[in-house]
């Protein structure tokens, strides 16, 4: 590919998904706009915790291969990967032998850690790598450019999308594979079961009665690419990536900074970045955990944010529907995102009794059209790593392109 096309805006060519809300792009909307998943107790032995469920993939739906890579074994995190990404690149309509040179971007935080954990249960004591699963889709599809695994915590595809976008605006690649994907932990549960950050019924971001967040395993691939070398092999966009910012805490190993400062210089760089106003925004697509300081410092944040616009603003909480998909979450809000644009309308939002601390607008009784054609998505994680970014309506006017 030669990515030396002058217009280097970053577009959405190719989705793939498997979750438990459907296990390619069209069941995932109509699971959507259904309501999405419910949880199950998770399938392991062991697990001495209050909070024991996720929401799971059907079972019978988990690819069975790919088993191995390099010698090291693997579990379903991996496997979902590189069905996912086999979903976008088709979409994309790139064969997976003409991507030698597509760089493979992908948010992993807990990885390949059920293979480890199904093992030491067994009492087997060989270690299996944790991280495989950018190589692993790497080697799937033929790429020989830079394979990268992102792994900082639930803001990892946030932070790969960002880097992606700046490798196309910088002329690096002319497409880049972008995901991420989760499977069963745990570690991950026992971890968050004793920070008290585990709901066991459901995850309920900006209830009244939320008490933490629930997992959720799968995985979302996209293909961003430049939108020169999109035209000239007459591949269709879907939308636009026209805005990333990052920022950081730095105020606390697991608890976000109350003043909320720094999720707001996300929102509003990411603006920013994509040349944009926050009247400019259809529809935000929340980090809305569940855990009941960060559903309201966000939620706080929005409103300096869009001001008084933030009551009439639609929020589309998707951990609600899918679990906290950890470092696969940003994708997945990219992937819902864009098919909000293509679809013109936010799906209605899991029926809760919303608390009142979080003043923002959760339609729950019916999906509503966007007003205006680009949707936000916030990220954030431990350490206080925060992404924003924005996805819009892509037009073929390449005035103001990078």
């Amino acid at each position: 590919m030669n990515p030396s096309d002058g217009d280097r805006r970053a577009v959405i060519t190719g989705l793939g998904t498997i979750s438990c809300a459907g296990t390619d792009v069209d069941a995932y909307w109509d699971g959507l706009l259904a309501g999405g998943g419910e949880p199950v107790e998770v399938p392991m032995p062991h697990l001495n915790m209050r909070a024991k469920k996720m929401y799971l993939v059907d079972r019978a739906q988990v690819p069975a291969e790919p088993s191995h890579h390099a010698g090291a074994a693997l579990g379903t995190g991996p496997r979902l990967a590189v069905a996912a990404a086999g979903q976008a690149l088709a979409d994309a309509g790139l064969e997976p032998g003409a991507c030698g040179d597509v760089p493979v971007l992908l948010g992993v935080e807990m990885g390949n850690m059920d293979v480890q954990e199904t093992r030491r249960s067994a009492g087997d004591p060989v270690w299996t790598p944790l991280a495989p699963t950018a190589a692993v889709v790497g080697a799937a599809i033929g790429s020989r450019a830079a394979v990268t695994s992102v792994g900082n915590a639930c803001s990892a595809t946030g932070y790969a999308l960002a880097i992606a976008l700046d490798m196309i605006r910088a002329g690096e690649a002319a497409a880049v594979l972008v995901g991420g994907a989760e499977g069963i932990t745990r570690v991950g549960l026992g971890a968050f079961n004793r920070l008290g950050a585990a709901d066991p019924v459901r995850c309920r971001p900006f209830a009244r009665d939320r008490a933490g967040t629930m997992f959720g395993d799968g995985s979302a691939v996209v293909v961003l690419e430049a939108a020169g070398h999109a035209r000239r092999r007459g591949a269709e966009p879907y939308a636009e990536l026209a805005g990333a910012a990052w920022s950081c805490d730095a105020y606390h190993a697991t608890a976000p900074d109350p003043s909320g400062d720094q999720i707001v210089r996300a929102m509003t760089e990411a603006l920013a970045d994509a040349g944009m106003s926050g009247s400019d925004i259809g529809c935000v697509i929340p980090h809305g955990t569940g855990t009941p300081l960060n559903d309201v410092v966000e939620s706080r944040a929005l409103h300096r944010v869009f001001g008084e616009r933030t009551r009439e603003l639609p929020l589309f909480s998707l951990k609600a529907m899918i679990g906290h998909t950890t470092g696969a979450a940003g994708v997945f809000a990219c992937l819902t995102a864009t098919l909000m644009l293509r679809h013109r309308r936010s799906p209605a939002n899991v029926p809760i009794d919303q608390d009142p601390e979080c003043d923002v607008w959760l339609p729950q009784d019916r999906a509503v059209p966007l007003q205006e054609p680009a949707v936000m998505v916030n990220t954030y994680a431990f350490g206080g790593n925060n992404t924003s970014f924005v996805v819009r309506e892509f037009t073929g006017d390449a005035e103001g392109a990078p």
